[in-house]
């Protein structure tokens, strides 16, 4: 009994100091004491707005959280708090004394994206947020960014409406703004600079981020820049393999197509024609044709379906994914009877095979097959499915086999 004593004693300190690395987040019970402490200790609050179901969140909490370093930094300048923001059976009830606080961040500091980290200055004001994660110094550093003036994201946000004319704070608002994943600031204060700025002189690698940024609208600045002096954004886009057309069709899309996509009857051709006589600088046809599939896919008008891929393929079939034609050709196998369409999504599988042999690919290929009647070709790619197949997913290739031995369906 003593020497286990005796263990425990030694345990206890080495656990005690290994909780101890690490962020120590709060335990408080409400954001007015969380607030108080910061104040009283002088510290920023930083709080992490997290999910249970988020990837990167759990990698930042198991990983980045607990490394000394990280601990060391984040512990000396902040009060830190997690904050759950999805509700679930497991939860515990420290986390439900906190929903109503959670559902308040959401919509007051327009939390959208998981993991988001936002940074308070020590009297409670919002100050800086921070998407996403990242390694532990690249992480740090972007912390430390919240606790300065110069960088912080909300301060730059409120020197750049004081301040309309200036180009600078416009340039660095609409970058921070991409960071902070506020995508309405990032394109206002894009467009801003532009339009400060304005000519020739925005045609440069430095500066052609913001002009995409800027091109919100087929009225704006950059839009016609972007129009204008399309061979020379092409050359800039070189490295990034979008063309001046990209941002051009991109925009006039959401402009011109997506407002009618709620009809149930939307006339494509005629669209195609409006566009081509209005905007003849631009070539709508890839992007018209990859819009036309998503239509008549969420119609389940699976014919219409059919010939908008087919048209889609057409336009440059070494540019489509086998992601996406295995894709187009499952959507058919698990909806559609029909023998054209079953044929067609035969052929886009097939391509996808040829480019990957993928063993979901070849699981596809084999179900279109064994749908059509051509059950031993089936059960050969089937067979090939499962060889190439991961122990995660080979039992449901498996007993899909099954089925088309015993002549039974796979849908």
């Amino acid at each position: 009994m003593k020497k286990l004593i005796l263990t425990m004693l030694i345990i206890f300190p080495i656990l005690s100091f290994a909780q101890e690395k690490g962020i120590a987040f709060e335990h408080q019970s409400s954001w007015a004491k969380v607030k108080a402490k910061a104040k009283a200790e002088n510290k920023h609050i930083f709080v992490d707005c997290f999910t249970t179901w988020c990837g990167p969140c759990k990698y930042m909490s198991s990983t980045i959280f607990p490394q000394e370093k990280v601990g060391d930094f984040f512990n000396k300048n902040f009060v830190n708090l997690k904050l759950q923001m999805d509700q679930t059976k497991e939860d515990s009830q420290e986390v439900k004394a906190w929903y109503d606080e959670a559902n308040r961040f959401a919509t007051d500091y327009a939390v959208r994206a998981y993991p988001t980290f936002l940074i308070f200055s020590p009297d409670g004001e919002l100050v800086h947020r921070i998407i996403g994660g990242g390694e532990a110094d690249d992480f740090i550093a972007k912390a430390q960014a919240g606790l300065n003036p110069e960088t912080q994201y909300i301060t730059l946000v409120k020197q750049f409406e004081k301040n309309p004319q200036d180009a600078e704070i416009a340039k660095k608002t609409a970058q921070a703004a991409k960071l902070a994943y506020d995508q309405d600031l990032e394109k206002k204060a894009a467009a801003r600079y532009v339009e400060l700025v304005g000519g020739e002189s925005l045609l440069t690698a430095e500066n052609i981020q913001l002009l995409i940024q800027g091109a919100s609208s087929s009225k704006s600045a950059a839009f016609g820049i972007i129009r204008d002096h399309a061979a020379q954004v092409d050359e800039l886009l070189k490295a990034r393999n979008r063309k001046a057309n990209d941002i051009l069709s991109s925009v006039l899309a959401t402009e011109l197509i997506m407002p009618q996509l709620q009809s149930n009857n939307v006339d494509f051709a005629a669209l195609k024609q409006n566009i081509a006589k209005n905007h003849p600088y631009v070539d709508m046809s890839g992007i018209l044709a990859n819009i036309k599939t998503q239509y008549y896919f969420k119609q389940k008008n699976w014919p219409a379906f059919k010939d908008a891929v087919n048209e889609f393929i057409a336009l440059d079939d070494k540019k489509v994914s086998p992601m996406s034609l295995n894709s187009f050709a499952w959507s058919v196998f698990e909806n559609c009877d029909d023998p054209a369409c079953l044929q067609a999504a035969l052929d886009w599988s097939k391509k996808s095979i040829e480019k990957n042999e993928d063993p979901a690919f070849l699981d596809t290929y084999a179900n279109l097959l064994y749908k059509t009647g051509d059950k031993d070709q089936a059960i050969m790619w089937q067979e090939k499915a499962v060889t190439k197949a991961n122990e995660k997913d080979k039992e449901t290739y498996v007993a899909t086999l099954d089925k088309m031995k015993k002549g039974e369906p796979t849908w």
